[in-house]
């Protein structure tokens, strides 16, 4: 009876340390992909919102020029829509200078308020050596691995900070915090649960899969997981060939504003 015990106890700690590793790839290819969402919408915004801006902006003048050539009624209406086009009614979010969004005060802004330095993603996607020694921290500090709450939580704060390191493709930070992840240890051993509180182990990590896989699916029907992945291997590529197509409209959109003004 005790040797059934006991290999019944075995199989179940097996199933659930496969269970937490496949758990962990899961989070860290569903954290990698986040980031890089994140990444891509603030220098989205950054990169092509000036130019976006600019468009809007001409797009309005050539109207009023047209309307102010032409004196039709039709035209000053559109000249009208166009103006207001370029200011619209400030939300939330512009109210508080970009510092709060949809989830809350932005990364940006929870930086202010904690004293944080400020640190705007070089590019949409980190290096390839920044993200095989993200993937290789995050194993060995993941939270998932501990089972004591409050080594969870010690967990957690560790690897926030490796998330922001890895968001910034910063190496050098990252192989700081491996090593300051070595020298600190992975804490107390969790003690291996028995009988019923492994099958409640294997329940958690089943619908901490469900959740994560919600998580996943949210990301990528996003307006910017798409265009994400419509990118392909190179993100950064794609923002800088939108940017050279849209300077070329503003370009286009200036010689036909002068045009107007001249005649």
């Amino acid at each position: 009876m005790t040797d059934d015990y006991d290999e019944t106890t075995a199989r179940l700690e097996r199933a659930v340390r496969a269970a937490e590793t496949a758990l962990i790839e899961f989070e860290i290819a569903v954290e990698t992909f986040r980031i890089e969402v994140e990444n891509f919408s603030r220098l989205h915004e950054r990169r092509l919102g000036p130019l976006y801006a600019r468009l809007e902006e001409l797009d309005a003048e050539i109207a009023e020029a047209v309307a102010a050539r032409t004196g039709d009624p039709a035209d000053q209406r559109r000249a009208a829509e166009a103006r207001a086009a370029v200011a619209p009614m400030p939300q939330v979010a512009e109210l508080f200078q970009g510092w709060l969004d949809g989830e809350g005060f932005s990364p940006e802004g929870y930086a202010m308020l904690t004293e944080q330095s400020v640190q705007e993603p070089q590019r949409v996607r980190p290096d390839e050596e920044a993200r095989k020694l993200y993937r290789e921290v995050v194993r060995e500090c993941h939270p998932d691995l501990a089972a004591d709450p409050t080594e969870r939580d010690r967990r957690d704060a560790f690897l926030a900070r490796v998330n922001q390191a890895y968001a910034r493709g910063d190496t050098e930070e990252l192989r700081a915090l491996a090593e300051e992840w070595a020298r600190g240890g992975a804490g107390p051993e969790p003690e291996r649960s028995r009988g019923e509180e492994l099958y409640a182990r294997l329940e958690w990590l089943a619908r901490r899969k469900e959740l994560l896989a919600d998580a996943a699916s949210a990301l990528e029907d996003s307006a910017i997981g798409s265009m994400l992945r419509m990118a392909g291997d190179d993100p950064d590529l794609m923002l800088a060939e939108v940017a050279e197509e849209l300077r070329q409209r503003v370009a286009a959109r200036e010689a036909e504003l002068a045009g107007l003004l001249a005649g």
